[in-house]
């Protein structure tokens, strides 16, 4: 089993730039690839800030950041990820996209390279049959913020096979997270939880039950949850909640993950949350 020692990331957003992030304090030397010149030094000058916060509370010193930052080769070209034993793609969630970008590293990589996809809610074998190493193709999904949270879902579909999966579960680990098994279905485990949750929750407050801010109390202090479902929509962001809604309801055909009416127009007026500035709470 070929170990894992240079880790690809495709995509300097939000997502990206955690898992670059991450890997690169666990030790691994990382080439972060982003097609959009502007969106990589986004993507760049938040991974130094979140460092530089962490120097000025005392959880690593000035010299450890430099270091994980000099782990990180940034660039505008994908060929430049050719040596990496794995790609981790966490682009817009978009399928012809996404399938594109996998024609392109399966021609690139080397035989015994993995590559992965950070999707929420696609169907991985749909990307992997783009590809001619299906049984070297998964989804690793991490949870944001992604240097944060300690789980990490790796996704199985009916063509990886075990020795890939072992290895995921392994470089999971190394990062510092606690991989969990999940099936190439939409949403995995964790969404296809948390999503009708979070849309029974709007579609209480559409009905009047309660107020926003009451429903969220009710869930922290009775539940003992960290945030509300209106705080973790806002956070999580209204239109990716809907993206998801929709694809699970397609797959599922379940009037609980169908999008409620007021989720629709919260994103159709464009508030999507903190990503914004508005959504069900104002952050402006």
């Amino acid at each position: 089993m070929t170990e894992i020692a240079r880790v690809g990331v495709c995509g300097a957003g939000l997502m990206g730039s955690g898992i670059a992030q991450t890997a690169a304090t666990a030790g691994f030397e990382v080439v972060l690839m982003e097609v959009d010149a502007a969106a990589l030094q986004r993507g760049t000058a938040s991974m130094a800030a979140a460092l530089d916060k962490a120097v000025a509370k005392q959880r690593m010193t000035q010299t450890e950041r430099d270091a994980v930052l000099g782990r990180i080769a940034a660039t505008t070209d994908v060929k430049d990820l050719k040596n990496c034993d794995i790609v981790i793609e966490a682009i817009v969630e978009n399928v012809a996209i996404k399938t594109a970008l996998f024609k392109q590293l399966d021609d690139l990589l080397a035989a015994h390279a993995v590559i992965c996809t950070n999707t929420s809610s696609l169907c991985v074998i749909e990307l992997a049959a783009a590809t001619k190493r299906p049984d070297r193709v998964a989804g690793l999904h991490f949870f944001n913020p992604v240097p944060v949270m300690k789980l990490v879902e790796v996704v199985r579909t009916i063509a990886t096979t075990p020795e890939t999966i072992d290895r995921l579960f392994a470089f999971a680990q190394k990062l510092g997270k606690e991989p969990i098994h999940a099936k190439d279905t939409p949403g995995f485990v964790v969404n296809r939880l948390l999503v009708p949750y979070l849309l029974y929750a709007i579609r209480v407050y559409e009905d009047g039950l309660a107020s926003k801010e009451d429903i969220d109390k009710g869930m922290k202090l009775g539940c003992g949850y960290p945030m509300g479902p209106f705080e973790l929509l806002d956070f999580v962001g209204l239109d990716t909640t809907y993206f998801i809604a929709q694809i699970m309801f397609d797959e599922f055909k379940d009037p609980m993950m169908a999008p409620p009416t007021l989720l629709k127009r919260m994103v159709l007026a464009g508030r999507y949350g903190r990503k914004n500035g508005k959504g069900f709470y104002d952050y402006a």
